[in-house]
């Protein structure tokens, strides 16, 4: 019966073009609001790593000068000093660890076709790569001998590769970087995590991609300038060394574990190292000392703001509006077949037959309202994009939001039309025929 039925609304679409496109429409742009606002929400909030989400760990101790501050002070740093960020580096704790800061450098191509131009990359120590699960197309990354001497080393991506060398191996290639030939190691293949959360203070947190790694220490020995976010609560002294010993936070360290049950030693690991600071007369706030997995981090870095939050229980309101509005017309057209109905139940179908058939009507008109909502979904998520570079990698609907939205129709339809159904199941046959 449900194929004869679904038959039947389908049909039923054709009876009052007038107000069957009014409650395509309404469902549609309702749902094509919601699920777009939805969609992007959804990107925001994606688990960039889940496969070890809950072994990732970023620490944050508070080194700052203890005048002024207030222990109920949150501590709103996403970085670390120098100093704290090599100690946790060299600390041999857990599986791997790694340390990093965006730095941004001149590039002069070979080719005579091309003008130098300045790329933004990062740099990290060895470890970032495997970490993080970064992908190589060709080579690898550099050595521990390029690391401890501070080579001039770099890892390219995919898309600097391709636009220095073209389809040829750049791997053992020369390239001018900063005024200094750097030897390409290796070439890393598109890698895009959504957020970028290895790395949420200064850069974008959508979007842009790596063009490039150099190790931490070649930029520290060639005192590459920062690329980012740098939050000083002291007067530092110049050149770039008196940066290296200040308590600027400037750089974000990473901790890497076996299981995610590890983490109380290193809490209590973390504990005691700033206590043997505190010893050496720095983190005199006697601040709590911090320990955030990849979920925390994303939360503690405000990820997702809350005028997403806001901007998706509106949109979803709106589609609620929209179905008030589905409800009335679907309450016009079927009180418009009432001699139907009549008919139907002089003839023995019974009260459950009818109100399964013009529930199975309503789901069909969800089905082409989510089809409309959809089309309508992709156009919104296209304007967002265009408009916003960054926004670009998060207003894509991958294959969940595709299936949610026929969903969320279909189900938004149905719930729709549960009163006029129930509705149109009381017409009293009798009645309806004496009126014909």
């Amino acid at each position: 019966m449900f194929a004869y039925y679904f038959k039947l609304g389908v049909r039923s679409l054709r009876r009052n073009p007038f107000l069957t496109t009014l409650m395509v429409l309404t469902l549609a742009v309702g749902v094509a609001a919601s699920v777009s606002t939805l969609t992007i929400l959804h990107m925001m909030s994606n688990d960039p790593i889940p496969q070890k989400s809950d072994r990732l760990f970023v620490p944050i101790v508070d080194g700052k000068p203890a005048e002024g501050y207030s222990p109920s002070e949150p501590n709103q740093d996403q970085q670390i000093s120098y100093q704290d960020a090599m100690n946790f580096v060299k600390s041999g704790q857990g599986v791997r660890r790694t340390a990093l800061y965006g730095v941004a450098l001149p590039v002069e191509p070979a080719r005579r076709d091309m003008q130098p131009f300045t790329a933004a990359g990062l740099a990290p120590t060895r470890d970032f790569f495997a970490m993080f699960d970064v992908p190589f197309l060709r080579g690898q990354a550099w050595s521990e001998g390029d690391e401890a001497r501070g080579a001039d080393v770099v890892v390219l991506g995919r898309k600097l590769a391709e636009k220095l060398f073209g389809e040829a191996n750049p791997v053992g290639q020369r390239l001018m970087m900063q005024g200094f030939p750097y030897t390409v190691a290796g070439v890393i293949d598109t890698w895009q995590p959504l957020p970028r959360f290895y790395q949420l203070a200064g850069g974008p947190r959508f979007g842009n991609s790596e063009e490039f790694f150099i190790p931490l220490s070649n930029a520290i020995r060639h005192e590459t300038g920062l690329n980012g976010g740098i939050n000083c609560s002291e007067n530092v002294g110049p050149g770039f060394a008196a940066t290296l010993a200040s308590e600027c936070t400037w750089i974000t360290a990473w901790f890497e574990l076996a299981s995610s049950g590890e983490r109380r030693d290193l809490q209590t690991w973390l504990d005691n190292y700033a206590a043997e600071q505190r010893k050496l007369g720095r983190m005199k706030r006697h601040a709590p000392n911090m320990l955030y997995n990849v979920g925390e981090w994303l939360e503690y870095g405000k990820v997702v703001a809350k005028d997403s939050k806001l901007q998706a229980w509106l949109a979803f309101g709106f589609l609620l509006l929209c179905l008030v509005n589905t409800v009335g017309l679907l309450l016009a057209k079927f009180s418009a077949r009432a001699s139907e109905i009549g008919v139907r139940r002089a003839l023995g179908a019974s009260r459950k037959e009818i109100f399964r058939q013009f529930l199975i009507e309503t789901g069909v008109v969800g089905l082409v309202g989510g089809t409309l909502g959809l089309l309508l979904a992709f156009g919104a998520l296209a304007l967002i994009g265009m408009s916003n570079k960054q926004m670009a990698a998060v207003a894509t609907m991958d294959l969940p939001m595709l299936a949610l939205t026929f969903v969320l129709s279909v189900g938004a339809s149905i719930l729709a039309g549960l009163l006029p159904t129930w509705r149109a199941c009381q017409v009293t046959p009798a009645i309806q025929l004496k009126s014909q």
